[in-house]
Formats: structure tokens, C-alpha cells, sequence
């Protein structure tokens, strides 16, 4: 008959002996189907670490198998998912567009062998990615032809080397634009082996600007859509249609990726006008206001985006079955959760506000509705204002906050938190109210400060 650890702890034996053996701990079920998910080696990992925490006499012998449950990672990926609180409904530093349930059950459905490059009638190769690319040309009539890149820079560089290698970009100098990270324009372009022919002043370019540099050296005209920022004041620029009656290819970067005109978007240049407009190729991101997978569109005249999709720098820059996939459910399914961010009612917002400080306000001392004016971010509609309701609770939530499961990231204005509900859907208030009180109980009254 086996003795029971505490008779034998009071008869001498070292407690660091009583520690169980690792096969006893892992044939836990729970740890059983934990290896199933993550792996035999994170799963011994865990386990190993409870045990060195019994023998340093932390924890009992007998918690190692709880320990090591508790200490198993949520996911194998570093990437924790956020409820942005922010206002900001594109923010680049939280993955700018979430993804709508349409386009994450087709990434979940293409996760496997799936028919990318395949023609399951014929049992032949076929178009990759045909579905998406259908969707695209669908969505913007103009289009003659329609391409997908990794991204919104790669569709920019991809058209530029085609077209102007070893030869000229004509840009205007108010069109020299950083587009993020450091990354600036003619810097970019200058990587492809063309040459930059400015013209203009960074206020004011008319059409005759770009018609005197146009001689046998240029490749093509590129206008860039300053999508970060707005100058006001003494300003012109040439329209797409100007600069398609001087002869050289038009490439048009509209960069927030709008496809079709938007009544809540008057002063942002979208794809099917460009093109109508006489763009020879506009290029575009993915994951900004079409709401999807981060992708670069090329789409323009048949015989140019087929030179781009034929030239060698196109093969490194394809995108994978996951983000066509999920660009194809963007373009066919349901509005985004971009789309309906964007278009948050005021007043929803408000009501829903109250009822979350409602449920807070037994708990937090100092807890307020206050209005806020959201954003567009993602280097769309600069200066384009969403009112809209926030939350206000002390400074002291936002650190802990950001650190709670789910994090929960809002932004500090005039010594205040603010939780704005934009971009943080209905069905996950509950979880919100949740994490503001999770940190109630471990901060306490100095959350109050």
C-alpha cells in the first residue's frame, strides 16, 4: 500500500521526492489533449517548469499538475488579440482592418490542401487564385484586368519597375510622401531603378508641370494620393484625366484601397473613378478601407497589368491561398467590421456607453460618458472627424489594461482613459466591462488616482 505524502513528510522524507514523474502529470487529460493542440514539447515545457516550482518549495507537490495546466499558452502565437478601444478604426499598430466572420471562416476553410492553383472538374492547373480575382474585376467595373500583390508598397514597386526601369517617374514634389516606418516615396522608387523627375512645387502642380518633363526617358507619370496628411490653403494638382491626355502611362496610387465612390468619404479617391478617369493602373492596400486581408491591388488596362503580372519581381511578391481567400470573402460577403465602424451610429454608441459605465460605476469611484471623436487611421481620410462616446475612467486603468486578457487598449486624454466603443463590437461588451473590473480588483483604490 503506497503512503500518503504527508505521513511520509513527517517521517523525514525530502518533499523534493514526492514530486510527481512527469508520465503521471501528462496523462492528465487535460494536458493530454493540450499536447494534441500545441505539442508534445511546450506541453513538457509546462510541466517541467511546475516541477522545478514544487522543488524550489513553491508550490506543493501535489499542485504541479495545476500549475502546469495554468501555465500552458493560450496559442502557439505570440500575437494576442486586442479589443481597440481606441477610436481608431484602421490602427496600424493593432493589424489595421479586422477581418470580417466571412473572410475568417474562408481562411479557416483554405487552411488545408485547398484548390489555389487547381481545376477540381477538369483535374488540371488553372488561375490561381481565379475566385478572388473575380471578385475584384467584379467590384470594379473599369478594371480590365486585376491583380493581388503582398502589399500596397509592392503594388507601387511592382508597377514602377515594370514600367520605368532605368528610366523616368514623373511625380509631383507635393506627392513625395513617407508613407509609414520611414519608408519614403522616392526612396522606394529609387530601389526599382528608375529615376524621380519632380515637378512642381509641394503646394501647387498644374498639368503643363508634368507635360514639360515628359520627353523619351519617361516611363510613366505616377500621382500619389497624400493620404496621411492635408495641405490646405493656396493648393492645386492636376486631375487623372489631365494627366492621361500627356501620352504616358498613368499610375495612380489611391493607397486606402476605396473601390468605389462613398458618400462618407467625398475628398478620398477610390479605384473606379481613377480608372474611368483614364489611370493606366491604380494600386491599393487590401487591409485598409476594404476592410481586408493585408494584399496590394493592382487593377488598369489589360495589356499593362499584364506586363506587371509577367515580369520576374511579380513571382516574389504573390500572396498566399490564406489572403486570397480572405480578400474574396471581403469582396463578396457582408459589410466588414470595418464598414460598419466607420458608419457607428452616434447615438448607439452613446446608449451603449452608459450602460457600460452603468456596470461599473458600484466599483469605480470615478467612471464617466463623455463624447469622442473617432478616426479613420491607416492613412485614410486625414482630418475626417466620427463623433462619437467613450468611457472615461482614471489614468491608472490604461497600463493595466493593455495588460488583461483580452487586452484592452484605449487612449489617455487630458489625465482621463478613455474607452471608446467604435471599433469594439456589441457582442464583446460584456467581456470589456469584465476586464475594466478584473483590474479594479488588482489595482484597487489606486486605480482611483
Amino acid at each position: 500500500m503506497t503512503t500518503p505524502p504527508e505521513v511520509s513528510a513527517s517521517a523525514g522524507v525530502d518533499p523534493r521526492r514526492l514530486v510527481p514523474r512527469t508520465d503521471r502529470v501528462l496523462a492528465d487529460p487535460r494536458l493530454q489533449a493540450a499536447t494534441v493542440r500545441l505539442g508534445a514539447a511546450v506541453v513538457k515545457d509546462a510541466v517541467a517548469k511546475a516541477q522545478g516550482q514544487a522543488r524550489a518549495g513553491t508550490i506543493s507537490p501535489a499542485e504541479v499538475t495545476e500549475a502546469a495546466v495554468a501555465a500552458l499558452p493560450v496559442s502557439l502565437s505570440s500575437a494576442r488579440a486586442v479589443l481597440n478601444a481606441t477610436g481608431v478604426v484602421l490602427h496600424t499598430n493593432l493589424g489595421r482592418a479586422s477581418l470580417s466572420t466571412a473572410a475568417i471562416e474562408a481562411v479557416a476553410s483554405a487552411a488545408g490542401y485547398a484548390d489555389l492553383e487547381y481545376d477540381l472538374a477538369t483535374g488540371r492547373r488553372s488561375r490561381r487564385g481565379r475566385g478572388a480575382l473575380a471578385a475584384l474585376q467584379e467590384a470594379v467595373p473599369a478594371a480590365e484586368l486585376v491583380m493581388v500583390v503582398n502589399n500596397g508598397a509592392a503594388a507601387l514597386v511592382l508597377a514602377t519597375t515594370a514600367l520605368a526601369a532605368g528610366r523616368e517617374v514623373v511625380v509631383s514634389r507635393g506627392e513625395m510622401v513617407e508613407i509609414g516606418d520611414g519608408f519614403r516615396l522616392h526612396e522606394l522608387i529609387a530601389s526599382t531603378g528608375a529615376r524621380l523627375r519632380e515637378v512642381g512645387t509641394t503646394n501647387r502642380t498644374s498639368a503643363g508641370d508634368y507635360a514639360a518633363a515628359i520627353g523619351p526617358d519617361t516611363g510613366c507619370i505616377l500621382k500619389v494620393h497624400p493620404s496621411n496628411f492635408r495641405v490646405e490653403g493656396f493648393t492645386s494638382a492636376a486631375e487623372v484625366a489631365e494627366l492621361a491626355r500627356l501620352g504616358a502611362p498613368v499610375v495612380v496610387d489611391i493607397g486606402s484601397g476605396l473601390l468605389a465612390p462613398d458618400p462618407l468619404l467625398p475628398d478620398e479617391p477610390d479605384a473606379d473613378t481613377a480608372l474611368r478617369s483614364g489611370a493606366s493602373v491604380v494600386t491599393a492596400s487590401g487591409d485598409k478601407l476594404l476592410g481586408g486581408p493585408q494584399a496590394g491591388l493592382l487593377l488598369g488596362e489589360a495589356a499593362i497589368v499584364e506586363r506587371l503580372r509577367r515580369h520576374p519581381l511579380a513571382r516574389a511578391l504573390r500572396v498566399d491561398k490564406l489572403t486570397l481567400s480572405a480578400l474574396e470573402a471581403t469582396l463578396r460577403g457582408p459589410v466588414t467590421p470595418t464598414w460598419a465602424a466607420l458608419r457607428a451610429d452616434p447615438d448607439a454608441l452613446r446608449e451603449r456607453a452608459g450602460r457600460l459605465a452603468e456596470a461599473l460605476a458600484t466599483a469605480v469611484a470615478d467612471v464617466d460618458v463623455v463624447p469622442s471623436d473617432g478616426a479613420v487611421g491607416g492613412g485614410g481620410a486625414p482630418g475626417l472627424v466620427l463623433p462619437g462616446w467613450a468611457v472615461a475612467l482614471p489614468q491608472g486603468y490604461a497600463e493595466p489594461l493593455r495588460a488583461g486578457s483580452p487586452a484592452v487598449v484605449g487612449r489617455v486624454e487630458r489625465g482621463r482613459c478613455l474607452l471608446d466603443l467604435r471599433c469594439v463590437p456589441p457582442t464583446s461588451d460584456a467581456a470589456l466591462a469584465a476586464a475594466v473590473l478584473a483590474v479594479r480588483a488588482r489595482i484597487g483604490t489606486a486605480g482611483s488616482a
